[in-house]
């Protein structure tokens, strides 16, 4: 399968060459190494650095600063072809979104400075917005940027940290000063290398996404150069979040696509070749029928993300679509994935059986970028109610 559909307009040749690519980088280079990357609890920076070399990270970035120059399509296809691929434990979608975050809203020398390294494979990014305690509820963060001279002394602890423990640079929200719920928000690159009060916990266990590694980020005192705000201005940070949020949301429903189609295939194959009373599993209408309505979810899913492509090609994706993509998305996920270790029966739960990954992998979906019944609020507020 493939993530566009044949009447997606914003399809090009360029958009299949890279699908293709990513497509053989994952299974000659990926996948054969997932066990160990699982068992170790991170992706190696030499893949990072291998996905940089072929073009992997940088479609969508300006040419300026080492990236292909095209658009958020090229973002879109390899995420989806990482999760068709069965991997979706490299945790490319962080990346992507720090890039647009700093190409969106970092002045040219910030640009200049970072975005190289990233679409390289150089360097790790990640996002510290959530905090214990706070959860989705992005405006009662407590961390604080305190001006000292020349930087911001930061303070506070961030959690569930995606590439906490091997990361350079971080986008920290904090909060300068005042109580303000949501207009004191600010978001500032801190650069990990010799960060003074930058304390990493250990690696988090967790259900699934077990080759990606998660950590709590504690901030004591740690001094970050003013010139690593972004935006230029303090207090901008809420509003910055909620209009990158809507292309981390529709990512997150890419990502499910993905992940529902490489599912299906792998269940297909299965009750195709096992037999149960004398027939395949294939052969009993419960199964086909199954199937069918999975398959059917998931076209609809499709034609619904490439519409969302074309809006966020265009820059008018709002956010009860990108919440539509996200929920009904990661919920889909979650069906197919449930559905599909059913059919497996047993084996389904044996984790070397690849849906028994799958529904490990889908269940944070419906969490993190936001929690599906924040979507569904979200959503709400276009419906006149």
């Amino acid at each position: 399968m493939e993530l566009f559909t044949e009447t997606a307009t914003w399809k090009t040749e360029e958009h299949g060459l890279i699908a293709e690519t990513a497509r053989k980088i994952f299974a000659d280079h990926l996948t054969p190494k997932m066990p160990a990357y699982i068992k170790q609890g991170y992706i190696d920076r030499e893949f990072w650095k291998l996905a940089g070399q072929q073009g992997l990270m940088g479609g969508s970035i300006p040419t300026e600063y080492g990236g292909s120059g095209g658009n958020i399509g090229f973002d879109a296809i390899v995420l989806y072809e990482l999760a068709a691929s069965g991997n979706a434990s490299w945790t490319y979608i962080v990346q992507s979104i720090v890039m647009h975050y700093i190409i969106a809203y970092g002045t040219e020398a910030q640009k200049q400075r970072w975005i190289p390294g990233l679409v390289s494979g150089e360097s790790v990014a990640a996002i510290a917005m959530t905090e214990p305690g706070c959860g989705s509820d992005l405006q009662s963060i407590r961390s604080r940027l305190v001006r000292k001279g020349d930087n911001y002394q930061l303070n506070g602890t961030k959690t569930f940290i995606t590439h906490g423990t091997t990361t350079d640079l971080v986008i920290v929200a904090a909060k300068t000063d005042s109580n303000e719920r949501s207009k004191d928000i600010s978001l500032i690159v801190l650069e990990t290398n010799g960060a003074t009060g930058l304390h990493r916990s250990q690696k988090f266990e967790k259900l699934g996404l077990m080759g990606s590694d998660t950590c709590e980020l504690s901030f004591e005192d740690v001094m970050i150069p003013r010139e690593n705000l972004l935006g230029q201005r303090e207090g901008t940070g809420f509003y910055q979040m909620m209009t990158q949020l809507p292309w981390e949301r529709l990512a997150l429903g890419v990502v499910a696509l993905g992940s529902i189609d490489y599912t299906l295939a792998q269940t297909i194959e299965y009750v195709r070749s096992r037999q149960a009373f004398g027939q395949r599993l294939m052969d009993f209408q419960n199964t086909r029928f199954k199937l069918a309505e999975l398959k059917t979810k998931a076209e609809m899913l499709r034609a619904f993300v490439n519409d969302c492509i074309v809006k966020a090609d265009m820059g008018i994706l709002d956010t009860a679509a990108a919440s539509m993509a996200k929920y009904w998305g990661t919920e889909t996920q979650n069906l197919v994935a449930h559905e599909c270790l059913q059919l497996h029966g047993g084996y389904g739960y044996m984790m070397e059986t690849p849906v028994a990954r799958q529904y490990a992998d889908a269940r944070v979906q419906m969490i993190y970028g936001g929690a599906n019944e924040v979507m569904k609020e979200l959503i709400c507020k276009s419906i006149d109610l």
